[in-house]
């Protein structure tokens, strides 16, 4: 049985008691040397982390949106062929795909790109001028376009079929169809599961660390392995991670109420 739905107006004891636990070891972080000198460290991982997250998840919002477009296309191998990427994709492990895109697929673009520019006379490039971060990058968009498809498949197939017919019935093309009537319909629904896999998305980023990325856990592993204060290190780890991904939560939690209450309106 899933948990019973929030009372309206219920006060919220669960995130009282996490801001309690916050402001304790927000205190452990100030008056602890041990603490504050973990903090100083794993807290140059944070912008590795917010980039790798914020370029991920533009460029798999991009990828994800031209996948919904060619599952609802009227060609049956646009269709075929964004499906047959969106179920293989989404059937392989994040962390599995982090390491094919790294060791293979990172190899054979290097590889591709030098077979393509040598009669063009570009510049040939090695497999080491694509850093680890990138390939790390490349490795989630991927694996997070194929989810983003279907959010995107979802929300525009939302939009109601009389809208879409009222649109042709005034002359507008394809494109405009899409831009002036369904895209600015389907973004209420799209957005909060899209910004559920943006906070998942942060989370799975954690992963880039077994590449060697230098991320938030990646400078936590190192200095727990260095000092052996694995109990206080992971507090750190785990703090950082909550704050970004619980704000962002909660800011989801307002949008969909604005959403729900503009639409109710």
């Amino acid at each position: 049985m899933g948990s019973p739905p929030p009372v309206r107006g219920e006060f919220p004891w669960w995130l009282a008691a996490a801001g309690l636990i916050a402001a304790a070891l927000l205190w452990l972080m100030v008056t602890d040397e041990t603490y504050a000198r973990i903090l100083a460290t794993v807290s140059q991982g944070i912008g590795v982390t917010i980039f790798v997250t914020a370029a991920a998840f533009t460029l798999a919002s991009a990828l994800g949106l031209a996948l919904a477009v060619c599952v609802l296309s009227r060609s049956v191998v646009a269709r075929q062929a964004a499906r047959f990427y969106i179920e293989i994709v989404r059937g392989v492990p994040i962390l599995v795909l982090l390491f094919y895109i790294a060791f293979v697929g990172a190899p054979a673009l290097v590889a591709g790109w030098n077979a393509l520019a040598a009669p063009l006379g570009l510049g040939q490039v090695a497999t080491r001028d694509l850093s680890l971060m990138w390939r790390a990058i490349l490795a989630l968009t991927i694996g997070y376009s194929a989810f983003i498809a279907e959010v995107f498949r979802a929300g525009i197939q939302s939009v109601d079929a009389g809208q879409i017919e009222a649109s042709k019935a005034l002359g507008l093309n394809g494109w405009h169809r899409f831009r002036l009537v369904v895209f600015p319909q389907a973004i209420r629904t799209i957005l909060p599961p899209l910004g559920n896999d943006f906070i998942a998305l942060i989370k799975d980023s954690a992963l880039v660390s077994v590449l060697g990325v230098a991320d938030i856990t990646q400078l936590g592993k190192i200095y727990a392995a260095g000092s052996f204060r694995f109990f206080e290190t992971y507090n750190v780890v785990a703090f950082l991670y909550l704050v970004m991904t619980v704000g962002l939560s909660l800011a989801l939690r307002g949008l969909e109420r604005r959403l729900r209450a503009r639409r109710e309106g």
